[in-house]
């Protein structure tokens, strides 16, 4: 079942570097009603992510939050060197019923593209694609205590999808490409900008 959503949710992906504040952090996590679910997973930056980002790390925490506020005190209270990112949805495009888990999440910008034509019509094509079992359109806050050397400039334009496959994440990463040449064809620009491998589910 297609459903269009209208929530204030969104996802944190906060580095995990197996020290007291991760461990501290993902307790609390562990415990919050604010956390819908959580997982440990590994993130596959792009050419062009790498080249904003050089701070990232390999291995995160990702969470699916309900309150954005909560969510942003916590980032702030463990705010570290390596950068964490906050997805927060301005609009849930779909969301369906999947009968495989969830095993990766994408995440895209639109360099050029934003009016609700361009954005209609990027859902429409996801749509079509039935691995994808959720699709956000939303924004990007960074959180890092050390500064960046560039500024990103579509923090304002991000799509995450989620994707459900028992299959390897290297296909499902060929299939989340398959899936972004499709809206690339329809003359909207949607570029990679990291993806993330989920490893084990935590909540």
């Amino acid at each position: 079942m297609l459903r269009t959503l209208m929530v204030n949710m969104g996802y944190a992906c906060v580095p995990y570097r197996h020290d007291h504040d991760s461990a501290e952090l993902k307790d609390i996590w562990a415990h919050s009603r604010n956390i819908e679910s959580m997982y440990f997973v590994t993130a596959t930056f792009s050419d062009d992510g790498k080249s904003y980002f050089s701070s990232h790390a390999n291995h995160y925490i990702l969470v699916k939050y309900r309150d954005e506020a909560k969510i942003r005190r916590d980032l702030k209270r463990f705010n570290q060197e390596k950068i964490s990112f906050m997805l927060s949805s301005r609009e849930d495009l779909f969301q369906r019923e999947v009968s495989d888990p969830v095993n990766f999440v994408s995440v895209y910008y639109l360099e050029y593209g934003e009016s609700s034509e361009d954005i209609r019509e990027v859902a429409e094509q996801l749509a079509r694609r039935t691995q994808v079992g959720r699709a956000i359109w939303g924004s990007m806050d960074l959180y890092c205590t050390e500064p960046l050397k560039f500024t990103f400039p579509y923090s304002q334009s991000i799509m995450v999808l989620e994707v459900a496959s028992e299959k390897s994440h290297q296909s499902v990463k060929k299939y989340c490409e398959k899936t972004r040449r499709d809206v690339c064809q329809k003359g909207i620009k949607m570029s990679n900008l990291f993806a993330l491998s989920l490893l084990e589910r935590l909540k």
